[in-house]
């Protein structure tokens, strides 16, 4: 599926399907742009869930923009209140079909927010400052934090980049404040235990960051 609605259970489902359980109410919709991603978290479900063909995230060949555009022109938009790019995979790997299809929602639909779930390691594929490239077209940036410190992380998300990639990410989070509205860091619930998420609450704190501690099926 190129974009779809998410349920209880950790479900993700087709767009007719899911208005057809829930006809009513605002949902958000999902965009899977792309399987390819720079870590190989230990907790992540794409390793563990088994979904049925029809509602399968995995993406058997690369997507165009045009095939993306399609997807998105046939959602139900009177029934979304949140546009998410996300996946199974890493958005920013490919970030030219991620920045466009941000400037094609704000301009179909310019009232409606949208948000980047990300590992927040993309400056360290791209080998720049990639922050500025969402100036006007995100309005939030969930960056997966995982850890309170460097050797935890990459114990986690076993990053393609190494050890520095913890503090890439940081970085990353701090750039982003200059250009997207609202940037928020997550620790995955029952990966970590309380301890751990405290502290994670004080390093966001001292960045002046948002913490969310998400469920683990929201993964």
């Amino acid at each position: 599926m190129l974009v779809y609605a998410t349920h209880e259970g950790g479900r993700y489902l087709p767009f007719e399907e899911s208005l057809r359980i829930q006809p009513e109410g605002k949902r958000n919709l999902y965009v899977n742009v792309t399987n390819e991603c720079n870590c190989a978290c230990t907790f992540c479900l794409r390793n563990m869930k088994k979904m049925a063909e029809e509602s399968s995230l995995w993406l058997k060949k690369k997507p165009t923009v045009e095939e993306f555009k399609q997807a998105l022109d046939g959602a139900p938009w009177d029934y979304i209140k949140e546009v998410v790019f996300c996946g199974f995979g890493e958005p920013t790997m490919q970030l030219d079909t991620l920045v466009e299809l941000l400037h094609y929602v704000k301009e179909k639909h310019p009232a409606l927010p949208t948000r980047l779930n990300t590992n927040g390691l993309g400056e360290l594929e791209y080998g720049r400052e990639i922050s500025a490239d969402f100036q006007g077209v995100l309005d939030t940036v969930s960056i997966s934090l995982n850890a309170s410190n460097a050797e935890r992380y990459y114990e986690l998300t076993r990053a393609k980049y190494g050890i520095k990639s913890y503090q890439a990410m940081l970085d990353f989070a701090e750039h982003s404040k200059k250009y997207i509205p609202h940037v928020v860091l997550t620790i995955v619930d029952q990966v970590e235990g309380p301890e751990e998420i405290a502290r994670c609450k004080e390093i966001c704190k001292g960045r002046g960051l948002t913490l969310r501690v998400r469920p683990y099926e929201d993964n």
